[in-house]
């Protein structure tokens, strides 16, 4: 099992936390700060709990000046920034918890401590408290010649960025978001195309019009611009949305057969289900989006839908065979309840197989049908 994600926290990243911040500030006591910071309690804190105890516990070791904490902390930072990922976004809560009295400073802070790391989580907060203000700087981020700045500007205003906490006002009204997005939509930079895609998909969740109106709009000017297009339309194309699917080519499938469908009928919690079958066209199978759903039991003996993109290609052939595996092994984001699934088939929006299987806590697997 993977390591949990919480234990990127751990002596040897406050080791060396402590040695950088020593240099820049001399006084800081770490054996202290280090005492404290694995306290009785440390091991049962999660991920965000560890950061945010580790953030409040700089400021009681710090100086009684915001200005002069956040010096140390950029000079921090800036040391310990091309060995550390998500550690280190330790900083950017530092300004979420204590800077938002501070708007200028904190700007300056999380401009810093965005490069090669993430600062879209704490900018939310002066978001939701100076939205006018924080959107005009956002603005000019986007015009920076820093890719990563350029990202902040359009992941720091994701109406349903997650783990973060949501902006409702933009839920109801993206168009302040557009005008930021309209900056970046042709961005060199694939990093920030991407953030931009994720903001269309973010704002297709509540207002899937506004998002398929700007698609039309957008479309066609270049293959880099139709890519980040269709990943922002990625859920509508899930939930097979006819007006989008047929925008990007897909269209409702005709005289499309399927055959020699095979699948396992029942699996072993921990093991795989296998499934596989071909697709026919008496002419040529053409422009394909080809998808599998599963109907997940959940506790209260529903079911929930879950879409998994299977292939996307042009075929310029008559048949093609398809075969995939879904692992029912254990993991964090998914319970498996024991019971009755079912597996469908969707090309360009349509389902055109579903087949029930069961999932065993212990039972042998049967054979292919």
């Amino acid at each position: 099992m993977a390591e949990a994600l919480k234990n990127l926290y751990n002596k040897t990243y406050i080791t060396l936390l402590c040695k950088a911040i020593t240099k820049y500030y001399p006084p800081f006591h770490a054996i202290s700060f280090t005492k404290e910071i694995f306290n009785t309690s440390w091991k049962e804190r999660t991920l965000k709990e560890r950061m945010r105890h580790i953030s409040i516990t700089l400021d009681y070791f710090l100086t009684n000046e915001y200005q002069k904490n956040i010096d140390i902390l950029i000079a921090t930072f800036n040391e310990m920034n091309y060995a550390f990922g998500l550690e280190n976004m330790i900083f950017q809560d530092y300004v979420e918890v204590y800077g938002l009295d501070s708007f200028d400073i904190s700007m300056q802070a999380l401009q810093a401590f965005t490069i090669h790391s993430s600062s879209e989580f704490a900018l939310r907060q002066f978001l939701l408290k100076y939205e006018k203000k924080t959107l005009l700087k956002m603005k000019k981020w986007a015009k920076s010649k820093n890719e990563h700045l350029r990202r902040l500007a359009s992941e720091g205003c994701r109406p349903r960025l997650p783990w973060a906490v949501a902006l409702p006002q933009f839920k109801d009204d993206p168009s302040l978001i557009l005008e930021i997005l309209e900056l970046l939509k042709d961005d060199e930079s694939p990093y920030v195309r991407k953030s931009v895609a994720n903001n269309l998909n973010d704002i297709s969740k509540e207002n899937p019009q506004i998002v398929k109106e700007l698609t039309k709009r957008w479309f066609g000017v270049s293959k880099e611009r139709d890519a980040m297009l269709k990943h922002g339309c990625r859920t509508m194309l899930k939930n097979g949305d006819r007006e989008v699917l047929e925008l990007f080519g897909f269209a409702r499938v005709k005289n499309l057969l399927i055959e020699d469908f095979s699948s396992t009928v029942s699996v072993k919690l921990g093991e795989e289900l296998h499934f596989s079958f071909s697709l026919l066209h008496p002419q040529e199978l053409g422009l394909l989006r080809v998808e599998f759903a599963l109907d997940f039991l959940r506790k209260n003996n529903k079911h929930n839908k879950k879409v998994f993109q299977l292939a996307q290609a042009h075929y310029r052939t008559k048949k093609k065979r398809f075969e995939k595996s879904y692992s029912f092994k254990k993991i964090s984001t998914r319970v498996y309840y024991p019971g009755l699934h079912k597996l469908s088939i969707i090309v360009n929006g349509l389902t055109i197989k579903e087949f029930e299987f069961r999932l065993l806590e212990t039972s042998s697997i049967l054979p292919l049908v």
